[in-house]
């Protein structure tokens, strides 16, 4: 029920009074965004004035924009390396915040094939809780009745270990899952989860998984939306439920919990929840053991109105997957985050996924913007480039996204590229355009052109005692199979031909190729089960001329041709398939533990 019209928003009418005042607040922000940023640059220069990193470039306690801007230097991971690891080894002193760092979050980008290690501090996660209490007040604008029913959402927690100094490294919603904040967050009509936190929060993921989907079954007429956090996730799922519905239906039909589930706290609480169920037993076993599952989600979940999950960037690939299961329902991608920082949300949640913009808020972190040019050479420090801020930008330019966080982030490059769209009151919205470099992308990895290269040669050394070389190669993300896997095409230079190298020594050559990767894919493939074995995809001789003739009929020059390291253009890739003479999968896992290689 909308409350009265007498304080409706902008953004349309609140369908409650705390609604109310979460989009008076996103006005408020959206309409002073200058003045906001001000605020919150001379806040982050004041709290952190006389850590070690602002008095090394001789900030001197000034907290204005020009200051900042002429003495500090635009950073990458690599730059603050050295700061990062004297934190992680215990210095306890205020090196880049005057506020004790709580842990690390660890980000899905990589740095010489670890996860980026980034410092937070407690009161960061206040403001993450901000944002997320905006997305639902947003959602209700668009989608009436929420509050009649439930959200089933599969979310996990991540494997987390200490660094050498103690402080726990994790990704940043296993921090949020594990905080007070989501554990004992106050009941919300219009936000209740199916699952319980118990099984959100069991580090097993099999069991975690089983117990979520088995407690979405039960509540399948309540269900409302569905989501995960990336496409990926909720494709998984439906793939789990795919090998799991006859032992999910048996445990639905008697009440009793499948002994896999082992975890004491989730058998305890799941014992309250499980009641015996024949008729929705035999229901689940009907639909299930259907040869077609299109549109499974809404055969089982029938008053499901969207699926919440990110469907932009690397994750577009995965939308006719998601259509196929779900009917074509709306997807929606709520909000915009990273380890180091919660940018904004997306104000018209329900269109479609390749119109989402988000609006920076404007509160969360200082922002500028670097004017993208994939042709420029770069910059020195001789040369520093010239940073936009937000209120300034263009719309129809690319940016490169720079923030400057309370947690002690100064002008560090997210390396996220954003593109203008438009503005909201006086806050840009862009469109997520790509992560800078990443090539391969099936869940939260990301691999980029060196590591592709690095991981070839290395595969390739097995092929020399057989006096065979990798003449050339490319990739693509393979996203048809759930998981999906990478696949890499092959053209091998075989000089004695009775003595080439076997399937044996194929395989070989994927697992070194998985070995090779950095500890994000490592992790997906062996304790999160999100990416599926590496195939290499042995084509004929001549296969890469024939890509560089079909380049040159479509406009390309035949003196800058370059081998595309990635491909997704449908007429090369179905070139490429066609020229295929064997296929060869990882057999093995790859090495992966939760502690940083040293």
């Amino acid at each position: 029920m909308a409350v009265d019209s007498a304080i409706s928003s902008p953004l349309g009418p609140p369908a409650c009074e705390k609604d109310a005042k979460a989009l008076r607040f996103i006005e408020e922000m959206t309409r002073n965004a200058d003045p906001v940023q001000e605020r919150v640059l001379s806040d982050i220069l004041t709290q952190n004035s006389q850590t070690e990193y602002l008095r090394r470039f001789k900030l001197n306690g000034a907290s204005d924009r020009d200051s900042f801007k002429s003495k500090l230097p635009v950073i990458t991971y690599e730059d603050l390396q050295p700061e990062i690891q004297r934190i992680a080894n215990g210095d306890r002193s205020a090196i880049l915040s005057a506020h004790p760092i709580s842990e690390f979050l660890t980000s899905s980008g990589t740095s010489a094939g670890e996860r980026k290690l980034m410092p937070t501090i407690k009161e960061e996660l206040d403001r993450r809780q901000l944002l997320y209490s905006l997305l639902m007040p947003v959602m209700n604008l668009y989608v009436p009745g929420l509050d009649k029913g439930k959200g089933l959402y599969f979310l996990f927690v991540k494997s987390e270990t200490r660094t050498p100094g103690g402080l726990l490294a994790r990704p940043v919603l296993t921090s949020y899952y594990k905080s007070e904040h989501f554990k004992t967050r106050p009941y919300d009509p219009y936000n209740v989860y199916t699952s319980p936190n118990e099984a959100i929060l069991c580090p097993d993921s099999f069991q975690s998984m089983y117990t979520q989907m088995l407690c979405g079954l039960q509540d399948r007429h309540q269900v409302l939306r569905v989501g995960a956090v990336f496409a990926s996730g909720l494709l998984r799922a439906i793939r789990f439920l795919q090998l799991n519905w006859q032992q999910l239906s048996q445990d639905i039909e008697t009440g009793t919990l499948n002994q896999k589930v082992t975890d004491p706290s989730l058998r305890e609480c799941m014992g309250k929840i499980l009641k015996p169920d024949p008729e929705l037993a035999r229901f689940v076993r009907h639909e299930c053991s259907k040869e077609s599952w299109e549109g499974i989600i809404t055969r089982i979940w029938p008053n499901t109105k969207y699926l919440d999950v990110i469907v932009t960037g690397a994750m577009a690939q995965y939308i006719p997957t998601l259509d196929y299961y779900s009917g074509g329902l709306p997807k929606a991608c709520t909000m915009y985050a990273s380890s180091e920082c919660y940018f904004g949300l997306n104000l018209n949640p329900m269109c479609k996924p390749s119109e989402v913009s988000y609006t920076i808020m404007p509160n969360m972190a200082y922002f500028e913007f670097l004017p993208h040019d994939p042709n420029s050479a770069g910059f020195t420090r001789d040369s520093p480039p010239k940073l936009v801020d937000l209120v300034d930008v263009e719309i129809g330019k690319e940016y490169e996204l720079v923030i400057t966080t309370y947690a002690g982030l100064c002008r560090y490059r997210v390396g996220d590229i954003l593109r203008v769209t438009g503005f909201h009151n006086s806050a840009p919205q862009f469109h997520f355009v790509r992560r800078k470099n990443v090539l391969l992308s099936i869940d939260s990895d990301k691999t980029d052109e060196a590591e592709l290269q690095k991981a070839v040669e290395n595969a390739s050394r097995l092929l020399r005692e057989f006096n065979t070389s990798v003449v050339e190669y490319t990739s693509y993300a393979d996203t048809k199979t759930i998981p999906g896997h990478y696949v890499i095409y092959w053209e091998l230079l075989v000089k004695d031909a009775a003595n080439s190298p076997t399937d044996d020594v194929l395989k070989q050559c994927c697992l070194a190729m998985e070995e090779s990767m950095n500890s994000v894919y490592r992790q997906g493939r062996v304790a999160d089960n999100s990416i599926g074995p590496l195939e290499i995809r042995v084509v004929r001789n001549g296969t890469f001329e024939e890509l560089m003739d079909y380049a040159i009929s479509r406009g390309a020059s035949i003196n800058q041709y370059k081998v595309p390291r990635c491909v997704n253009f449908t007429p090369i890739m179905e070139l490429l398939d066609s020229r295929v003479v064997s296929t060869h999968f990882s057999p093995a896992l790859p090495h992966w533990t939760p502690e940083r290689r040293r």
